[in-house]
């Protein structure tokens, strides 16, 4: 597993400077800032039971879907692509993250759906935003707020959104403007990751063969592979009792069956797989402040194999959703 250089040793990037010198400089910590108050869902959208205040409702909910479930997640899950896919298009130097949370939030509504993370209950308070956004050394569950992206950012991007009584989810790694090589080379083998695990997700198999397959390409990269954040099941609830590992478990022995639904979603670093939390309950950072990047799709189990359920209506463009044709 690759670690940050210490300051006086040499970059990373084989400038041939200390890394004190070079990227160290360039690698401003994610602090927080001030975030906006909580956007309303107008009425006349269906609501799941947190929208308001309320607890997660928990179900002993079938890991094998009918189908009627899939054909509601299949819709909801493209509107979660289409919603994700816009935002690769507005991403760039200068933009907030609340700006960011805006757009996901009215394209929501637009669609009459529900953005999924929006008060969902926490340790601390509910999230109090639509979207997740997670910056450089952020691995997940980013507060949107008034940070404003620079050149040379990456930035993760989790949409969530619910309607007809299911959730599609999905994310993924944006580039804000040009980044360094090695923000690159994490990109690429973290979409790498996912395509691996998502083929990996064979009918018959144990779910530890995700994890399997992914922790092996991560570190013969030199990256690492988070073990805080998981993937999990999914359908009429937001998260099900399916725990998808990203690492090898040997514990994770549960069969893949047709029909089941569950997303994978790798977080991928550059130095430690560590984490630290902030102290808003949410936000997950690498410990010793390497970046990391993520993607992720929902997944249908058929007799044939997984099949991705968050595949956008339009894939020009976006070099990222050439994984979601697979």
């Amino acid at each position: 597993m690759r670690l940050l250089p210490k300051a006086n040793e040499a970059c990373w990037c084989g400038s041939g400077k200390k890394f004190k010198r070079c990227h160290k400089q360039s690698q401003a910590e994610v602090v927080p800032h001030e975030i906006s108050p909580i956007r309303p869902v107008p009425d006349t959208i269906d609501k799941p039971t947190w929208a308001d205040g309320g607890d997660v409702e928990r179900w002993d909910e079938p890991r094998v879907k009918s189908p009627e479930v899939i054909e509601r997640m299949r819709r909801t899950g493209v509107l979660a692509a289409d919603t994700l896919a816009y935002l690769g298009t507005i991403i760039k130097p200068g933009i907030t993250t609340e700006e960011i949370d805006i757009a996901v939030h009215e394209r929501a509504i637009e669609l009459g759906s529900y953005p999924s993370p929006l008060n969902y209950p926490g340790v601390l308070d509910p999230f109090p935003k639509s979207v997740c956004t997670s910056v450089n050394e952020v691995i997940c569950h980013g507060i949107p707020d008034a940070r404003v992206l620079q050149e040379g950012d990456i930035v993760n991007c989790d949409v969530t959104l619910f309607k007809e009584g299911v959730h599609g989810d999905t994310n993924a790694t944006f580039y804000v403007g040009e980044v360094d090589e090695m923000s690159q080379r994490l990109t690429q083998v973290t979409r790498d990751c996912t395509a691996l695990g998502i083929a990996a997700a064979m009918p018959g198999e144990p779910i530890n063969e995700i994890g399997r397959a992914i922790q092996t390409h991560a570190e013969a990269n030199g990256f690492g592979v988070v073990r805080d954040f998981v993937g999990h099941g999914i359908g009429e609830q937001f998260h099900t009792d399916l725990q998808i590992c990203h690492y090898y478990h040997p514990s994770l022995t549960d069969i893949i069956e047709v029909g089941m639904t569950f997303t994978i979603e790798p977080m991928i670093t550059v130095g430690s797989w560590r984490s630290r939390m902030w102290d808003d309950g949410w936000t997950a950072s690498t410990a010793d402040g390497g970046r990391t990047a993520q993607f992720e799709h929902t997944l249908l189990i058929t007799e044939n194999g997984p099949q991705i359920l968050t595949t956008p209506t339009n894939t020009v463009g976006h070099p990222y959703w050439d994984l979601a044709r697979n």
